[in-house]
């Protein structure tokens, strides 16, 4: 198929989702988009400004949201690898040897999520990068040469989606509502992840970059959303002493 053919057989899909919903296309809508026309079982996307710092933005089932949120708080997996090296990293097989080593955290925690198969995209346009698409299946399998070519369209279509969004402003976006109520305001996330962060550098007497890493570890330590997290630091429900173990806070008994 001509690439102009498929891009506009995508963009039409994309449209139509948004029609479905009745509001403007949001980057949910080519979640869901990916989603129906791939065999894949979900898809989630996360804004990134750098390889340890990630903000998802939205997901289209449980699976794929604990998969954004597993490589927010490892700072490891297909998403992360995707963004740093600018091209897609397709993992067929969760099981693979090479994938148990190449991030033996991550691994082991997606297939407990359900996940057996991540293909990650970058979200690209020029020098700009501005996050990651990541579809999933729950049993081991490779896309296809036009299953590729359709996963590599909808990620730039997403890229176009999500610039566009920035420029026009994120709360527009957000206003478009939600595919099954899976859909986060990006501004909001990341506010108050950061904001928790920049309480713990003082808490601390560490950089922001330490303080993320603590509050990453923590979240992974207890199994907790890093959100969730983040708003009981800034809530001032949970404090982390410093000289304290990096999984440990004064909540701890």
């Amino acid at each position: 198929m001509r690439s102009d053919s498929r891009s506009a057989r995508i963009r039409i899909l994309v449209a139509e989702q948004a029609a479905r919903r009745g509001a403007r296309v949001g980057v949910v809508d080519v979640c869901a988009a990916a989603v129906a026309a791939l065999p894949v079982g979900g898809a989630g996307l996360s804004a990134m400004s750098g390889p340890a710092a990630s903000h998802p933005l939205c997901s289209t089932d449980d699976v794929s949201e604990q998969l954004e949120e597993l490589q927010l708080t490892l700072g490891e997996g297909p998403c992360v690898d995707a963004f740093a090296q600018g091209s897609a990293v397709l993992t067929p097989d969760l099981f693979a040897a090479e994938v148990q080593d190449r991030w033996a955290v991550f691994a082991d925690a997606a297939l407990e999520t359900g996940a057996r198969a991540v293909f990650a995209f970058p979200l690209r346009t020029g020098a700009v990068s501005a996050g990651v698409l990541d579809l999933y299946s729950q049993v081991p399998r490779r896309l296809g040469t036009d299953e590729l070519a359709d996963a590599l369209v909808f990620a730039d279509t997403a890229t176009l989606v999500l610039l566009d969004s920035r420029l026009d402003g994120e709360a527009d976006l957000a206003r478009g509502g939600p595919v099954d109520g899976r859909f986060e305001d990006l501004g909001a996330y990341r506010a108050e992840i950061d904001q928790a962060t920049g309480m713990l550098t003082g808490q601390l007497g560490v950089t922001a970059e330490e303080a993320f890493v603590r509050l990453r570890a923590y979240a992974y330590a207890r199994r907790r959303r890093l959100a969730a997290v983040a708003a009981d630091v800034v809530a001032h429900r949970l404090t982390f002493p410093p000289g304290a173990d990096p999984d440990r806070s004064d909540d701890d008994t």
